[in-house]
């Protein structure tokens, strides 16, 4: 999309950008190396308002030609944003597959792959996708996908950004999960020097010093306040703006606000409904620089001068205009009307019969395009501002309010809105809906926490529901009152429940409450150590799947996880987490996504990949919205943390503590006792093993869970406490028998070494304990090892290592055994797919570990790595003479 500049350039000039010579130059070697490698990236842009990320951006992208593709899009700056608004811009650009699905309402994960099929077709690309700071969730979801999928294309993808955004802001939270890397980029525009201020007020006579001194350096408001025309420099942006726009003639004043009413571009026609006569004076607007006009619509060059121009307007003149838009809108020469901007414009106008006429359909399309932070702002909109409609209605609307609020972590409003709900249908007298109301109801407040009340209310349900005939809604709430005795480790009532439901569902013929039911007996089965439940998870799963259920396949992702953790059960684990990732991030079930990846975080320390399993903990903890997922990677760190011997173990278990404590499950409160436990043993307060195990092992043999059990029981054990054997999983009864060897077997063979090096530092075999001594120094756990190093000594054991051996001592980076034989082809200058063949590895598992080492080498090149290594002396091998240079 090419815009016509304006004559005066936001940073000095048609022909050149002031003080951007360096970002311009790093872009252009961004772009050499996708068009050299044909292997994409992505750069982040970011700097505060008016810095001028927009005009680099489009400098950068013009004058192409041929060789290289420019498609543009923008996000929408209305109060509630289009879903997937910058894509849908860019339809009509990129044509095909892509085009025919932005139009049909297609999916994010669906649009984004079109995209990358469009980018990977031809000449080399530039996309530019501005103004992410407004994106909506769906929007985000395809940038997510892009930063996954880029490198198999030949584009350079360039996002901008306001970078004063808020702790929980999500875009905030999707830069954390994409940190820089050989694919991903980040660059901060920075203001104006006092140098370049002076060079922009040269002819101006204006006090180059004061107007850095008022500005900051700011371009936008540098040029506006010299645009102003004016020697007294005016003290705000807004200011400036005004002031600019008083050089022109009232008409043009006029225009600029039907322009500013209806953003981001405003189309010809609705500009002609807007200002009628006033549109004479759009050719004025166009050459002051004020306005710029793209494909059929004209729009402010700056949001900044439209904010000013929008806040500066009457109320009564605001919402005269907002009202002709809304008219307009609602009859389009083409096309269908735009549903978010009709809301906008309602909302606007004061009309809340509009916003009651538009918002639930408005909110139903975004939520079906996977924008639900979007989709629940227009319900909240709707229930505040628009005439009370019958009961059943607003039941309705708040149910639908919930479920959306749910999906993006807005908890307290879940249950609020839920609660209303109930009580709107309860006020209608239709007891199904109430029923349904409360069991839906019972599930959100158990996934917050509030696990006594969701049992109540949940049970609530069913009764209600007992006195229709069995009919689909009963069945949903059997199904759920089974999770719930699933959930509180109740073997037996989980399956007289869950039978109970089944049977139902089969009567009935319902899929949905087959697929719940299902994937509560699997996940039951599986906790307790039956491999049987995984084949009732891969069922419900599929069938999940295969009816487009994407919240219950969610469900049998994050529960496959969870009790395959507990049973140590990672037979099948890594596909089904991968798959499990990518299934929930791309259809925007953010919670399902933590759950998924906290749990994937227990499965890599368990497997000894630790670095691995402290990347994906710390990408659920980067989400300050998210509540339950942080126990168990919370718990996480600390292990890893405790095991090295590094300090500040005990804050994050104790925040996992108030967390798991504010639940009162077992699930949660056995983990974080399991590793209170275990680091009290590593610090030698055995006495404190007792304390912090007492309360969950007691709960766990009342409900007779095997797994939990055992590893709550070995603790008490290593720590010379009477603990007994009864009830617990194979592997810590083994150990605790004195079938050391076995239990170490045991472990190995569920590809747990740090465990099976445990189990073997109880023996008092010297051959033994030296086995586990080398696994726990290969695996980094210098605390752990240290515990037994001191146990061989005991025993007389001589010509012991004081620390590391000789050939990791140096490794003060805690590198694994393979990520240090994949540094040293790093190092002799490999890339990923020749390590890959040497190691007989996936090309994506080289990927993984070079990210990893990274990380703990703290660089983002391979230059910096190499330099890392040598300097620290990690690897023996020198680098190439073409690397080293």
């Amino acid at each position: 999309m090419t815009m016509i500049q304006p004559p005066a350039s936001v940073d000095g000039g048609p022909n050149r950008l002031l003080e951007r010579g360096d970002q311009l130059a790093t872009l252009e070697a961004h772009l050499a190396s996708v068009i050299t490698n044909a292997s994409g990236r992505m750069v982040f842009l970011g700097g505060e308002a008016g810095v001028g990320k927009t005009a680099l951006a489009r400098r950068f992208s013009s004058g192409r030609g041929n060789a290289v593709r420019v498609f543009t899009g923008a996000c929408d700056s209305l109060f509630t944003p289009r879903p997937l608004g910058p894509f849908l811009d860019l339809a009509p650009l990129v044509g095909g597959e892509f085009r025919a699905l932005a139009e049909r309402g297609a999916r994010p994960y669906e649009l984004a792959a079109a995209l990358l099929r469009a980018l990977a077709a031809g000449q080399p690309a530039i996309l530019l996708v501005e103004d992410v700071h407004w994106a909506d969730e769906a929007t985000l979801d395809v940038l997510r996908f892009l930063t996954r999928r880029v490198a198999t294309v030949p584009a350079l993808v360039v996002v901008t950004y306001r970078d004063d955004l808020e702790r929980t802001h999500p875009l905030r939270i999707l830069l954390g999960e994409v940190p820089p890397g050989e694919t991903t980029a980040r660059m901060r525009l920075a203001p104006l020097t006092p140098s370049g201020v002076a060079e922009l007020a040269e002819a101006s006579g204006v006090d180059a010093a004061e107007l850095f001194r008022r500005t900051a350096g700011n371009p936008f408001f540098v040029t506006e306040a010299l645009a102003a025309g004016e020697v007294a420099i005016p003290p705000t942006v807004r200011d400036a703006v005004l002031a600019r726009v008083a050089r022109l003639p009232a008409a043009a004043g006029a225009l600029l606000e039907a322009v500013a009413i209806a953003p981001p571009r405003t189309e010809l026609w609705l500009l002609e409904r807007l200002a009628g006569d006033e549109l004479d004076h759009l050719a004025a607007s166009l050459d002051a620089g004020i306005l710029a006009s793209a494909d059929g619509a004209v729009g402010f060059r700056h949001e900044l001068a439209r904010m000013a121009i929008e806040e500066a307007m009457t109320p009564i003149r605001r919402t005269a205009l907002h009202r002709r838009a809304l008219r307009a809108l609602e009859t389009p020469p083409a096309g269908e009307p735009d549903l978010a901007r009709l809301v906008h414009h309602a909302d606007g106008a004061g009309d809340p019969d509009a916003v009651a006429r538009f918002g639930p359909a408005a909110a139903a399309r975004a939520a079906a395009l996977g924008a639900h932070r979007e989709a629940a702002a227009h319900y909240a909109r709707v229930l505040r501002v628009a005439s009370a409609p019958d009961p059943l209605t607003r039941g309705d609307l708040f149910e639908r309010y919930a479920h959306e609020c749910f999906l993006t972590d807005q908890f307290p409003t879940t249950i609020a809105s839920g609660w209303e709900a109930v009580e709107c249908f309860r006020a209608a007298g239709d007891i199904e809906r109430e029923g349904a109301a409360l069991r839906e109801l019972s599930h959100h407040l158990r996934c917050t926490g509030h696990t006594e009340e969701a049992g109540a209310v949940g049970l609530r349900a069913a009764d209600l529901l007992e006195r229709l005939p069995p009919g689909r809604e009963l069945a949903m709430a059997y199904a759920n009152v089974a999770c719930l005795r699933m959930n509180d480790d109740d073997a037996a009532g989980t399956e007289v429940v869950g039978q109970r439901a089944y049977a139902l569902a089969l009567a009935l013929g319902d899929v949905e409450a087959q697929v719940h039911v299902l994937n509560t007996l699997g996940t039951m089965e599986l906790l307790n150590g039956a491999p049987a439940g995984a084949a009732k998870l891969r069922d419900s799963l599929e069938l999940a799947l295969a009816a487009g259920m994407e919240e219950h396949a969610g469900r049998a992702y994050i529960n496959y996880g969870w009790a395959a953790g507990r049973a140590r059960y990672y037979t099948e684990f890594e596909p089904v987490f991968k798959s499990g990732l990518e299934y929930c991030g791309e259809r925007g079930l953010v919670l399902w996504r933590h759950y998924v990846v906290a749990y994937g975080s227990r499965w890599a320390l368990d497997q000894g990949r630790w670095s691995e399993a402290i990347e994906l903990a710390e990408r659920v903890l980067r989400d300050p919205r998210t509540l339950l997922p942080r126990i168990p990677s919370l718990v996480v760190i600390a292990l890893i943390r405790a095991r090295r011997g590094d300090p500040e173990c005990w804050p994050p278990l104790d925040e996992a503590l108030a967390l798991a404590g504010s639940t009162g499950e077992l699930q949660h409160l056995a983990p974080v006792a399991a590793a209170r436990a275990e680091v009290a043993w590593l610090e030698g307060r055995l006495a404190e093993v007792a304390r912090a195990t007492d309360a969950a092992l007691a709960e766990a043999t009342r409900r007779g869970a095997p797994w939990v059990i055992g590893e709550l029981a070995i603790w008490r054990w290593r720590a010379g406490m009477e603990a007994s054997q009864e009830g617990a999983a194979e592997p810590y009864a083994l150990e605790m028998s004195g079938d050391w060897e076995a239990a170490a077997r045991d472990w190995e063979r569920r590809g747990c070494p740090y465990e099976a090096a445990l189990a073997r530092a109880g023996s008092d075999d010297e051959v033994a304990l030296r086995e586990a001594l080398e696994v726990l120094r290969h695996l980094g756990a210098q605390a752990t090892a240290r515990v037994v190093a001191r146990r061989l000594r005991e025993l007389g054991a001589r010509d012991l290592p004081r620390g590391p051996r000789a050939s990791t001592r140096a490794n003060d980076a805690h590198l694994t055994v393979r990520e240090l034989e994949v540094l040293e082809l790093v190092v002799q200058g490999l890339r990923n797919g020749e390590i890959a063949s040497r190691l007989s590895l996936a090309p994506k598992t080289v990927d993984h570990h070079i990210s990893a080492i990274f990380a703990k080498l703290r660089v983002t090149t391979r230059a910096e790595a190499i330099a890392q290594t040598l300097a620290r002396g990690l690897v023996a091998t020198e680098a190439p003479r073409r690397l080293a240079r």
